[in-house]
């Protein structure tokens, strides 16, 4: 979702990719790239994940900082253009994050009580960017309660007080906390929502002396020229909080093979270990690999009327199956995607003629028939971004999606239909109420169905074509 990182990261990715090449058999040149390219896909959605990290968390000097690692942070606002950090936000629900260090002892989060009807959800990723666990309006309901998040060397027991335990793999985990706004005069109700998120070690919630503390941590900076100076050496940094034990054991002969180019969990990138024929195969495979990416990302889900709709797109360890080239797909599109269970996300990729569409050149609708709108036991929106960036659009009436809870603010046509408006300039101050204000360019559009319901699930309902106006 860093997508200004991701040339760096593509990079970056490589430079985690490859360790230093210790006391092991120099592998030929064909076998570098093709190594390199594996581990390239492999560690791509890591170093995205990083980029994000130490943005939001380590780099108090950065723009997108927003508190110190085992804090809460509530943005008791929506996602503009001016944050930059994360490719494709939302602006339905006030974010809240944080990001905990598991390694000395778990952490324990609480919610608090949501009024009936409206969705909120805290989606916990680990540093692979699999989702292993969900609270919420879907899962838990929108009850009070306090969850345990433990690392992968924890073996307690679940303390009294706590209603469930995730158990992570790495030893860092990352939450998504969306809370929903259902217009601009809700902003004081969501923050009072935001006031009841709590994290805490464990010991602070039980009232009892702390563990030793965990070693401090060096974070390297990451920076696009840092990345292309050299590429390797940040996968090698994050292995050391991803152990290969528990379900990640299945990735032992894998990680053994990378350490033939020298990528190797916490231990530093040596260059001049290789030879310059083996450096080159390096970066053919990084480059490869970027590719390799690129064409899965195009390839996401299926065509639906010019929609890319993935149903498989993000999710656990077992929704990918070891498939790190859709892992590494996904977090291009947009890391930290929901389940699809949580929530759906159509990405439009072609207009009705099979176009891309673009809107320096032409004027679109997308036209919802009578009854046919998105199917969400939640809400759904419909967001517009820069095609180029993948960030939310600067527009002269400030609003950057349009959503279910607008739907009483929007006409519907003679026929019971909805049309929105795709375009860069006003539909004329008849049709404005529902227009999506777009960049003279290229155009991005994500809908979002949130808790979709079965049909929008298996594909009986489909997002309608997005058509050039006339």
């Amino acid at each position: 979702m860093f997508k200004h990182l991701v040339p760096a990261v593509l990079l970056l990715v490589a430079c985690r990719t490859a360790g230093p090449c210790v006391a092991q058999e120099k592998p030929a040149e064909g076998d570098v790239k093709a190594v390199a390219e594996e581990a390239f896909v492999y560690g791509f959605p890591l170093v995205m994940n990083y980029g994000a990290i130490y943005e939001s968390f380590i780099d108090k000097s950065s723009s997108q900082y927003r508190c110190p690692i085992n804090q809460l942070h509530n943005m008791a606002r929506i996602f503009t253009p001016k944050d930059t950090a994360v490719v494709t936000p939302n602006s339905d629900t006030p974010y809240s994050f944080f990001c905990a260090d598991l390694r000395a002892e778990p952490v324990v989060f609480t919610v608090p009580q949501v009024e009936r009807g409206r969705y909120f959800s805290v989606q916990l990723i680990a540093f692979y960017t699999f989702n292993y666990g969900y609270v919420g309006s879907r899962t838990t309901g929108n009850v009070a309660g306090r969850s345990l998040i433990a690392g992968p060397s924890w073996q307690g027991d679940k303390p009294a007080g706590i209603d469930q335990v995730f158990r992570c793999e790495t030893e860092f985990t990352f939450a998504v906390i969306r809370t929903q706004l259902f217009n601009p005069g809700d902003i004081e109700n969501v923050k009072k929502i935001q006031a009841g998120y709590k994290l805490q070690t464990l010991s602070a919630f039980s009232n009892k002396p702390a563990p030793p503390a965990a070693p401090a941590i060096n974070w390297p900076k990451i920076d696009n020229k840092l990345a292309e100076s050299d590429p390797f050496a940040y996968l090698n940094f994050l292995l050391q909080f991803c152990p290969a034990t528990g379900a990640a054991e299945v990735e032992k002969p894998m990680r053994a093979m990378f350490a033939r180019i020298g990528i190797e969990a916490g231990k530093p990138f040596s260059p001049d270990k290789l030879t310059p024929d083996q450096k080159a195969a390096l970066m053919e495979g990084v480059k490869s690999g970027l590719e390799k990416i690129k064409k899965q990302v195009a390839e996401l889900g299926k065509d639906e009327n010019g929609w890319r709709v993935a149903t498989s797109g993000f999710g656990d360890r077992a929704n990918y199956n070891g498939n790190w080239t859709l892992r590494a797909a996904a977090a291009m599109a947009g890391i930290y995607g929901n389940d699809a269970a949580e929530a759906l996300y159509p990405m439009l990729a072609t207009d009705s003629e099979g176009n891309k569409p673009d809107c320096s050149k032409k004027r679109y609708t997308l036209t919802f028939p009578k009854g046919q709108l998105p199917p969400a036991n939640a809400f759904w929106s419909v967001t517009m971004y820069d095609g180029k960036t993948q960030l939310l659009v600067e527009n002269p009436i400030n609003r950057y999606l349009i959503n279910s809870p607008m739907l009483p603010g929007l006409k519907t046509n003679d026929d019971g239909a909805l049309t929105i408006y795709i375009q860069k300039d006003s539909p004329g101050k008849d049709n404005e109420s529902n227009w999506l204000p777009a960049p003279d360019g290229p155009i991005y559009v994500v809908m979002r169905v949130y808790w979709p319901k079965e049909e929008a699930l298996n594909g009986k309902w489909k997002p309608p074509a997005v058509t050039p106006a006339k």
